[in-house]
């Protein structure tokens, strides 16, 4: 589930930066205001935003791949177990 939220994230933060590319004024929601930033400064942060979630997406498909060779080993034992009580 994080997963998937960090992927979206991660498209959300895509679209932003191509969509910033395409226009000359750019916005920053601050609270519940919106107020004009610079451009390259905004396209800075995404960046920084995008690289994080990527890591982040990285450590858990790690993760996954850990738990997923944990299950494999079990289950191989699970049946290697029931298979010698025959």
């Amino acid at each position: 589930m994080q997963k998937q939220n960090f992927q979206i994230q991660l498209a959300e933060i895509e679209s932003a930066l191509s969509e910033l590319k395409n226009t000359p004024q750019a916005y920053k929601i601050v609270g519940n205001i919106m107020i004009a930033a610079d451009k390259e400064e905004l396209e800075k942060d995404l960046s920084q935003k995008k690289e994080m979630t990527e890591v982040r997406i990285q450590s858990i498909e790690k993760q996954e791949a850990k738990i997923r060779e944990k299950a494999e080993t079990l289950q191989k034992e699970a049946l290697g177990a029931l298979g010698g009580e025959d």
